[in-house]
């Protein structure tokens, strides 16, 4: 059932509509309701767009509208829709138009990014991070600004450079026939600038718009929106403000603090009952959140829950102390029979994970870390997908640099510039003169072999794709064991390494049957023609995912950010102290630097944190930490003044025994008879 105001915005038709979602309060089960909705009034599944930000969060929601729709039309109707992310929705947008127009592109990852700064920065002789000229690009991009856009700093010499190459790095896409993520929405929207055409003619398409986690679109993700929903103005965004905290890397906060500026007649619908969390975390949570000094859509979280415990404030005589309380209380947790897939771990950066898992491993506490490397980034993966990229589009010119030599033929750096320097006196393409080596005089006859054998691994799997007799993960796995995939692996890694690296390239197997699976129970009309193989290939890692799911049982670990849209019965949130929380760049930079998040984003980043807790909470600092061999006094976080004392209890633990209580702020008893009253 839904309540009235989940109701209110279910119901709602036509015109623009802002749902402004508290934690835990069901907006998943909003949009995917809505969508379903809209299928009762007759709008046709083509004309929806949902878009999110991530492919999990898009294949979850496309599972939950599935158990909505029972009758096989409706079946139709849901393969019919289009859900993704915007950086694959730009993707099919720029790959519609290019195709029309003959001009297919291909799309740098993050590695030929780093690969292609690498390059222009050793033209200036500087000795900088390219991953940071990267970041500031990136910026850039999600605040639409062009190469000319960019702003003189003077001092900086980042941001100079970022400056200085950013147009030679634009130029090096276009010569690789490149977009790159950013791309994919950025250039989306200034084709369609450009091409009014063009625009009116996805408008149309897509009559109703649906966007999740509205609050962390950039300024080129507005743009998009802004434009597509122009004409019909039935655009959904669901999201809230108050859990921000993306500005680091570009989401601009104000496009839904400004949504009804923007577009006019906006019904506001504010989804406030919260039915995760207990209601002292609940009190929590409402207490840091009403202390924004910013300007905010005003919110009361609520829960009809009436059990709960109080939250913990702990305070530690050291990191080493506040990390053996944490462990001795999980390990008291899973004894009560808590499952440690339901406790987490929460801090703010990656460093201060390491104390904890010492003492989790010291104690036996299985865990997992999120935030590790990503699947779509591992070295056996991408090697694959170059493969079946070059079979599907020869003119790749990053995958064929990246698999020409692998495994190794002969064809490493020196004769790989043989073959571009030809390539270039003849006007030819890269693969052009991989095809015709037998004509290089400056290649030994080893490496002309070499481009040989590397051409009859691409033709052989053209031509099991253009046979069509199997189908894609069959091929690909023929493809592993062309080239002598596992074997190669385990030659040259430890057998547990390799045994877990093979385990990624079956699970690569796996993403394929997927996408199989899925299409085989598509009406016929709504399956995709085999063509678009390269366009699912590319879509795999637009959104960089996470790392493989884990489902073991065991405890989690993540920064605040990457704990974002989880829950837990359990909640430790670590490190609440000036310095960490708010985190030092932002106590000591100004906050008008638009590239630093200031105070209120890391308060936001604190009430993103203590909204993950179900049922208990525990918010924990160390009085001192080391810093070049010396103990600093650390003071809390300004955050932890504003926590509402009857309902949380302060714990100072001793050194020697972190479970024994030296002081409460009031009596746990009590307290629990004031949350029964509420």
């Amino acid at each position: 059932m839904l309540n009235s105001a989940q109701t209110q915005a279910v119901e709602h038709h036509h015109g623009p509509l802002l749902v402004l979602a508290v934690a835990g309060s069901g907006k998943t089960r909003i949009l995917t309701h809505r969508i379903a909705r809209l299928l009762e009034y007759g709008i046709p599944p083509h004309a929806i767009l949902a878009l999110t930000f991530t492919n999990k969060a898009a294949y979850e929601m496309r599972e939950r509208i599935g158990q909505l729709l029972r009758s096989r039309e409706d079946q139709k109707s849901l393969a019919a829709m289009t859900i993704s992310t915007f950086h694959a929705f730009g993707m099919q947008v720029l790959r519609t138009e290019c195709n029309r127009e003959g001009k297919p592109f291909t799309i740098f990852d993050q590695g030929d990014v780093l690969s292609t700064l690498k390059d222009l920065l050793r033209n200036t002789k500087l000795s900088l991070d390219p991953s940071l000229i990267a970041a500031r690009i990136s910026l850039a991009k999600n605040a639409f600004l062009s190469p000319s856009e960019l702003p003189d700093s003077g001092v900086d010499v980042y941001e100079e450079t970022t400056k200085l190459l950013f147009p030679r790095y634009q130029t090096a896409l276009r010569n690789f026939g490149a977009y790159d993520f950013d791309d994919l929405v950025c250039e989306t929207v200034r084709m369609w600038q450009h091409r009014p055409d063009l625009l009116a003619f996805w408008q149309e398409r897509f009559r109703f718009i649906l966007v999740d986690e509205y609050q962390d679109t950039n300024r080129s993700q507005f743009k998009m929106l802004h434009l597509l929903a122009q004409h019909h103005q039935n655009l959904c965004a669901v999201g809230d403000d108050d859990q921000s905290i993306y500005g680091w890397r570009g989401a601009n906060i104000n496009n839904i603090l400004d949504f009804e500026t923007h577009f006019p007649r906006t019904l506001v619908v504010k989804l406030e009952q919260n039915y995760r969390s207990s209601p002292a975390i609940i009190a929590v949570a409402n207490a840091i959140i009403a202390q924004r000094k910013d300007t905010r859509h005003h919110k009361i979280l609520f829960t009809q829950r009436l059990e709960g415990e109080p939250v913990q404030c702990i305070v530690a005589p050291s990191p080493e102390a506040e990390a053996r309380f944490i462990a001795e209380e999980i390990q008291r947790f899973r004894d009560k029979g808590e499952k440690p897939a339901q406790i987490a771990v929460l801090y703010r950066s990656n460093n201060q994970s390491r104390q904890v898992e010492e003492t989790l491993r010291e104690l036996s506490i299985p865990y997992r870390i999120l935030g590790g490397q990503k699947f779509f980034e591992r070295k056996e993966v991408k090697d694959l997908l170059a493969y079946m990229k070059l079979a599907l589009a020869p003119s790749d010119e990053i995958s064929l640099r990246r698999v020409i030599n692998y495994p190794t033929r002969g064809l490493g750096e020196a004769n790989l510039e043989k073959l571009s320097l030809f390539a270039l006196i003849k006007g030819w393409s890269l693969m052009q003169a991989v095809s015709r080596a037998a004509a290089i005089p400056t290649l030994s006859s080893s490496a002309r072999q070499g481009c040989e054998d590397f051409l009859t691994i691409i033709r052989e799997t053209q031509e099991q794709l253009h046979l069509n007799s199997h189908p894609p993960s069959h091929i690909l796995r023929n493809l592993a064991n062309r080239i002598e995939l596992k074997k190669d692996l385990f030659l040259h890694c430890a057998p547990q390494v390799a045994a877990r690296r093979w385990k990624h390239v079956e699970n690569l197997f796996h993403i394929f049957e997927k996408r199989e699976q899925a299409l085989s129970s598509s009406a016929p009309s709504a399956r995709q023609p085999p063509m678009n193989l390269l366009a699912f290939v590319h879509a795999l890692t637009l959104d960089f995912p996470d790392e493989e799911e884990d489902h073991a049982d065991k405890v989690t670990l993540s920064t605040l950010h990457a704990s974002k849209g989880l829950e837990f019965n359990v909640v430790f949130l670590i490190g609440c102290e000036e310095g960490l929380l708010p985190h030092s760049r932002v106590v000591d930079t100004p906050s008008s630097c638009p590239t630093i998040p200031n105070i209120e984003e890391e308060r936001r980043l604190f009430y993103v944190g203590v909204t993950r807790a179900r049922s208990h909470l525990f918010i924990s600092r160390a009085k001192q930490r080391m810093l070049r061999n010396r103990a600093i006094p650390k003071m809390p976080s300004r955050f932890l003044q504003d926590l509402p004392s009857s309902f949380v209890i302060t714990r100072e633990i001793d050194t020697h025994d972190p479970s024994h209580p030296i002081h409460h702020h009031i009596h746990a008893s009590e307290l629990l008879d004031l949350l029964n009253q509420l």
